[in-house]
């Protein structure tokens, strides 16, 4: 089980929220084995328009990133969205390099030129 961060900035939420949110973000493993955590920042400051900020390390990849504002479940599962999509380009974009060839290899056509009548 990947270890799920959930701090809070200017305020508290309680823990029947942070149990949805932890079960929300639950689901990101099953797209890219290769997380290694989660770190979700809730900015109260503005009650009305909280800001939540999400970090999901993964091994041998820099973090991916992603912010919301509004409503903490629904930016919640907004983040989620959005970190899915980045964690598969992710994957195909890794599949993709090891399914081709590679630049190396790829046959170079010299340019033909017409034969001269002399």
């Amino acid at each position: 089980m990947v270890p799920i961060n959930i701090s809070t900035r200017h305020g508290h939420i309680s823990d029947e929220t942070q149990a949805k949110i932890q079960e929300k973000l639950e689901k990101l493993p099953r797209y890219y084995d290769r997380i290694t955590g989660m770190e979700l920042t809730i900015d109260l400051e503005h009650r009305d328009t909280p800001r939540l900020d999400l970090r999901v390390s993964a091994k041998d990849k820099h973090d991916f990133l992603a912010a919301e504002s509004g409503e903490v479940l629904a930016a919640v599962d907004l983040l989620v969205k959005k970190l899915e999509t980045q964690v598969r380009n992710h994957k195909e974009k890794v599949q993709d390099r090891h399914r081709t060839t590679g630049h190396r290899f790829e046959e170079t056509a010299l340019p033909t030129t017409p034969a001269e009548d002399a």
